[in-house]
C-alpha cells in the first residue's frame, strides 16, 4: 500500500470507529433507559446481579416477576452489545493507529503531532476501560466513558488533524515511546480515575435516589476505592515518565535533563497534585469528598498540560499542536 493509502485508511477507521463507539453509546443509554424507573432492590429470579449495571439487580415482587425479569434480560443484553460494540470500536481506533504510523515515511510511531497524541490518548482510555471492565466491575461508568472519547475524538478530527508528516531528528529515538507510552497509560488511568471521582460526588449529593443512572451507581465507598486504586495504578507510571523517561530523553534531544519548558512544568505540577492525593490518603486518611476534588485538580491540570499548554504558550519546545511539525525546539525549527 502506499503511504496515501494508509494515511486514508487511518481516516477511515477513525471515522468508524466514531461511528462504533455511538452505537455503543446508543446501546448504554438504551441499557440505562430500561431501569429509569425501576427501584433498586433484589436481583430478579433468573438473572444475575452481575448482568445488570453497577451490579445491581432489578425488584421483584410476587405480581410482577415477569415483567421485571424481562426488563432485566433487556437491560443485560444491551449493556453486552455496548461493551461488545466498545471493544470493536477499541480494535478499529487500534487499526487507525497503525495505519497512521505506516503512512509515514519511513513508518513511525503515530506520535508526530497533537491530533496523533489525542488519537492515542483516547485509545488508552477506552482500552483500559475494557481491560478493566469485568476486574473492577466497570458497567456503570460506561455512558461517562464514551462520551469523554467520543467527544475528545470530535475535538481531534475537527480542530486538530494534521497531515502525516516524518519525524524530526529530536522524535527519532526509542525514549520517545518509552517515554510517550508510560505517559499516555498513566493519563489513561487518571482519567478514569477522575471520572470515578466526579461520579463520586454526584452520588454523595444524591443519597437517596431510588431510580435512575445516580441510584445504580456502587456505593460512594466503592467508588472511593476503586478511584484510588485507579491513581494508585496511574501515579508510578506517571512517575517513570515524568521524572525519569521524560528527563533522559530531553537530555539526548537538547543536552539538558531540564529546560523549564512550561510542558515540563505542568507535568511537574500534575505529579505533584497526584503525589499529594496519595499521600493525603495513606498518611492523613483522606477520603470521600476531599480526595475527589483534588483527583479532579489534578485530571484538569493533566489535560490542560494534554492540549491546553499547546495553546497558551509560545516558547514551549513541545510544540506538537502547531500542524504536521512535530517536536521540536524553536532552535531546530
Amino acid at each position: 500500500m502506499t503511504d496515501a493509502a494508509w494515511e486514508s485508511l487511518s481516516n477511515q477507521a477513525v471515522a468508524a470507529c466514531g461511528l462504533v463507539y455511538f452505537l455503543a453509546l446508543l446501546a448504554h443509554l438504551v441499557e440505562w433507559a430500561s431501569l429509569r424507573k425501576v427501584p433498586v432492590g433484589a436481583v430478579a429470579t433468573s438473572v444475575a446481579a452481575e448482568d445488570v449495571p453497577g451490579g445491581i439487580a432489578i425488584a421483584t415482587g410476587p405480581d410482577d416477576v415477569g415483567t421485571d425479569e424481562a426488563t432485566a434480560r433487556r437491560t443485560a443484553m444491551f449493556g453486552r452489545l455496548g461493551y461488545l460494540l466498545t471493544c470493536i470500536g477499541v480494535g478499529i481506533q487500534l487499526v487507525a493507529l497503525v495505519a497512521r504510523g505506516m503512512a509515514a515515511d519511513p513508518n513511525r510511531v503515530p506520535w508526530g503531532n497533537m491530533y496523533e497524541f489525542t488519537l492515542t490518548g483516547t485509545f488508552v482510555v477506552a482500552f483500559l476501560y475494557v481491560l478493566l471492565y469485568h476486574r473492577l466491575h466497570l458497567a456503570w461508568m460506561a455512558p461517562v466513558v464514551l462520551v469523554f472519547v467520543l467527544a475528545v475524538l470530535m475535538i481531534a478530527v475537527t480542530w486538530l488533524y494534521a497531515p502525516v508528516a516524518p519525524l524530526t531528528e529530536a522524535l527519532s529515538s526509542y525514549w520517545l515511546v518509552i517515554h510517550v507510552v508510560s505517559a499516555i497509560i498513566a493519563t489513561g488511568a487518571f482519567t478514569l480515575g477522575g471520572i470515578t471521582s466526579a461520579l463520586y460526588l454526584v452520588k454523595v449529593r444524591r443519597p437517596d435516589t431510588t431510580t435512575g443512572y445516580v441510584a445504580r451507581l456502587p456505593k460512594p465507598e466503592v467508588l472511593d476505592r476503586v478511584s484510588y486504586r485507579l491513581h494508585a495504578f496511574g501515579f508510578p507510571v506517571w512517575t517513570f515518565a515524568v521524572l525519569i523517561t521524560g528527563p533522559i530523553w530531553a537530555h539526548q534531544a537538547w543536552s539538558s535533563y531540564w529546560n523549564w519548558d512550561p510542558k515540563e512544568v505542568w507535568a511537574f505540577i500534575t505529579w505533584v497534585v497526584y503525589a499529594a492525593y496519595l499521600h493525603a490518603r495513606t498518611t492523613a486518611g483522606w477520603k470521600g469528598r476531599n480526595a475527589a476534588i483534588l483527583a479532579l485538580v489534578g485530571m484538569a491540570t493533566l489535560w490542560f498540560n494534554f492540549i491546553g499548554i499547546n495553546y497558551f504558550s509560545t516558547t514551549s519546545q513541545h510544540s506538537y499542536a502547531s500542524g504536521a511539525g512535530a517536536l521540536v525546539s524553536p532552535v531546530d525549527r
